[in-house]
């Protein structure tokens, strides 16, 4: 009889590493019961960014408007393109935009810069790059901010009740967000060119997006290659970026259709990069 055979049931358990959904299931639990220790390290993180610059948080708020700013000179001075209303169009893009860049570029440094820690103390890994996109919420509600207050100012006539179904928007990239967030937090463990490649992907991904342009001008382009066009369209930020401009720009519905099939394929994205992250966690503390 073996050694394991002999064993106890609590070490024969504790020996077996449990499949995928037992290693999802048992992430769910550990974000759930560390709720308080996420909530902790979002607070953390909103208050040392706070505190590393002289205007502190308010650069959340101006951020985004220097950006938007830049952008509006580009194209409607220097290359005499935009129409009216283009300073809301480009917000439209920049918010989410920059929702989702932070939570990237935090969540690839989650672990890694608590190597300390991790080699200190006993805790689920995971909580760390959760708490680094639920720390980006934080941010694009600071973006709200500027974003009404350009409506209030210089837009009254866009401002409708589709104005409320942004927090729903903001879900579906929540879900998104998350999703990458965990996959690249593990890479990076173990490749740490992951984040400095990951700085070039944004700026291509972004400029392939719809950003500073219309999606219909996307459409254009590819039209004469349907497999490219397809591909392009399906960009999630694509959807996102025309989602938020039909609720905000054009006080209109936005596709629901589209919205929902990047919902479950954030779903499932998150259901295979979580698992990626608990079949590499037991390795974080001998590679760190």
């Amino acid at each position: 009889m073996s050694a394991t055979a002999d064993a106890p049931a609590h070490f024969r358990r504790g020996a077996t590493r449990p499949g995928p959904l037992g290693l999802i299931r048992e992430a769910l639990v550990e974000v759930t019961q560390r709720r308080r220790l996420i909530r902790y390290l979002v607070q953390a993180d909103i208050r040392k960014k706070g505190a590393d610059t002289l205007l502190g948080n308010l650069w959340w708020v101006l951020d985004p408007l220097l950006q938007m700013a830049v952008y509006v000179v580009l194209v409607s001075v220097v290359f005499q393109r935009g129409g009216d209303g283009y300073p809301l169009f480009i917000f439209c893009a920049i918010l989410p935009w920059k929702w989702f860049q932070s939570t990237v570029y935090d969540a690839i440094t989650s672990v890694t810069g608590a190597d300390r820690l991790i080699r200190q103390i006993q805790f689920p890994k995971l909580v760390l790059p959760v708490a680094a996109a639920s720390a980006g919420v934080v941010n694009f509600v600071f973006g709200l901010i500027p974003l009404f207050a350009l409506m209030l100012l210089l837009y009254r006539e866009r401002i409708s009740t589709t104005l409320v179904l942004i927090p729903v928007i903001a879900v579906v990239q929540f879900s998104f967000n998350l999703a990458l967030a965990v996959g690249l937090a593990a890479l990076n463990v173990f490749y740490r060119d992951v984040g400095n490649l990951t700085r070039h992907l944004m700026r291509l991904w972004f400029y392939l997006s719809p950003g500073l342009y219309a999606i219909e001008k996307l459409r254009e382009q590819a039209g004469d290659i349907p497999v490219v066009s397809q591909l392009l369209l399906a960009n999630p930020f694509a959807i996102l970026f025309t989602a938020y401009r039909d609720v905000i720009f054009d006080s209109r519905l936005p596709d629901w259709g589209s919205l929902a099939a990047l919902l479950g394929a954030s779903i499932l994205m998150l259901a295979c990069t979580t698992y990626l992250f608990k079949r590499v966690e037991p390795s974080f503390a001998k590679v760190l």
